[in-house]
């Protein structure tokens, strides 16, 4: 192959085996060739339009490309030509929708763009940062209409977590009542409930981020077969799960504090009435 090349998305490949003879060259990626059962060494046609006559190649390379989110959703397929070989199939001779220059190391590549743009005739140089800013603009969109579900998610469960304590809490009415009769202090039973609340809280947490390890593992699961792609789409990273253990557990003993302080402050006798 080349070193400068081309990539070409194709729809509707037609593809047929055939005696070997020289033919021009082409690199195939690998979804193409599991899905046609091609390997090195077999020869197809290939056209760019149903109208137009095919034209054989020989198939020189399989290669991986890079897992790109722009790219992947999309369900096509990238064939490499050489450039003269590329030309002849399109029928359009010195003529290129983009090319990728590689610049040396420590020039920045906004004076390069610059300077190719100074006697641009025909064509426009950005800088390849400027190129990806403005094709992740969608993925921008959607990460932070995500952050914005998961801040709703985490009041809703806050909130939930909130009541369950609190009836957790009242549920011990009658215990906190005993231990205040047979001569408990205030302040002990005050420590037991709160400690109560907070393993409840970290058991809870520990589950939770079990669940959404797991759930993200079947998320990238099925999305990666579906798109046949190397790209992660559910990601569990350890800021995340430090902010909502962390957060469980403020709750969950800031909870079992107050709903503790109103049990220790009523008089036994009232609560031994309410439990029963």
């Amino acid at each position: 192959m080349s070193s400068f090349g081309v990539v070409l998305l194709l729809h509707g490949l037609a593809l047929a085996a055939s005696t070997a003879q020289p033919l021009p060259g082409i690199a195939i990626e690998r979804r193409l060739a599991d899905r046609y059962r091609l390997a090195v060494g077999d020869t197809v046609r290939l056209t760019p339009a149903a109208d137009r006559p095919a034209a054989r190649y020989l198939v020189e390379a399989i290669y991986q490309p890079k897992a790109d989110p722009a790219t992947a959703l999309r369900g096509e397929y990238q064939i490499r030509f050489h450039l003269p070989e590329l030309s002849r199939l399109l029928g359009a001779a010195d003529r290129v929708d983009r090319i990728a220059v590689l610049g040396r190391p420590g020039i920045p590549a906004d004076s390069t763009a610059f300077r190719l743009n100074q006697p641009a005739f025909g064509y426009r140089a950005y800088p390849s940062e400027r190129i990806a800013s403005e094709s992740s603009r969608t993925f921008a969109v959607v990460s932070r209409f995500h952050r914005a579900i998961g801040v709703i998610s985490i009041v809703a469960s806050a909130v939930f977590l909130l009541c369950i304590m609190l009836l957790k809490v009242e549920e011990r009415r009658l215990d906190a009542a005993v231990m205040r009769m047979i001569g408990i202090s205030r302040a002990t039973v005050f420590r037991a409930f709160v400690l109560e609340a907070t393993l409840v809280a970290a058991v809870g947490s520990g589950l939770g981020v079990g669940l959404a390890a797991v759930a993200g593992a079947l998320t990238n699961w099925v999305y990666r077969r579906r798109f046949e792609t190397s790209l992660v789409f559910s990601h569990l990273s350890p800021d995340i799960v430090a902010f909502g253990v962390g957060l469980s557990l403020v709750l969950g003993v800031a909870v079992g504090a107050l709903a503790a302080r109103r049990l220790v402050t009523a008089r036994p006798l009232a609560l031994w009435r309410r439990a029963g």
